[in-house]
């Protein structure tokens, strides 16, 4: 596996290194003593997936406060998607910037994202499947979530969103709930 720092300290875009023959390619998506070689977390307590019917679909943004907080490892199978983390740690020096990384099941690669981010996507053709292992519990008292189109965070979607959970419109803006998050969101 590749592994590539994004700006976002601690994100990083993982690319397979395929073995190719005539019968196509073999690679290997994760790896435990790699990614501790990389100082990633590999503990995974779920492996989740969403089925996405159309293009345009949003999911997001969401969070789990400490001390739930959430290690993602995302890939698209199947389909293609544009996908969003969004720094949410107070003491980083990239805390509220983001980062778009496209996943498709052609290009086969993935995002790992730290605890403490916020994570989003839209997906670019029909039937898209998004696969993750997540690194903790689901725990719904500790969830949390930003607004999709929140000018402070000024995410550029590559193209408009058509389907929207009632529960992903209503998130706040990151101004409305900074004090929450910087008081939450403190390293464990």
């Amino acid at each position: 596996m590749k592994f590539t720092e994004t700006k976002l300290a601690g994100a990083f875009i993982v690319d397979v290194d395929e073995r190719n023959d005539d019968r196509g390619f073999f690679a290997r998506t994760f790896c435990q003593n790699e990614f501790a070689a990389h100082g990633l977390k590999t503990a995974i307590a779920q492996t989740n997936m969403s089925f996405n019917h159309a293009a345009g679909t949003l999911r997001g943004m969401h969070f789990q406060f400490p001390p739930a907080a959430e290690t993602k490892f995302i890939r698209c199978p199947l389909g293609a998607l544009h996908d969003v983390i969004v720094d949410l740690r107070p003491e980083s020096a990239t805390y509220r910037q983001h980062v778009g990384v496209e996943l498709t099941a052609h290009n086969h690669r993935a995002l790992y994202i730290p605890e403490r981010f916020g994570h989003g996507f839209i997906t670019l053709v029909d039937n898209t499947v998004a696969s993750y292992q997540v690194g903790e519990f689901y725990v719904p008292g500790l969830e949390g979530g930003l607004r999709y189109d929140d000018p402070d965070l000024d995410i550029d979607w590559p193209r408009v969103p058509t389907v929207i959970s009632d529960k992903d419109r209503s998130w706040a803006p990151l101004a409305a709930q900074r004090a929450t998050i910087e008081a939450q969101m403190v390293a464990s």
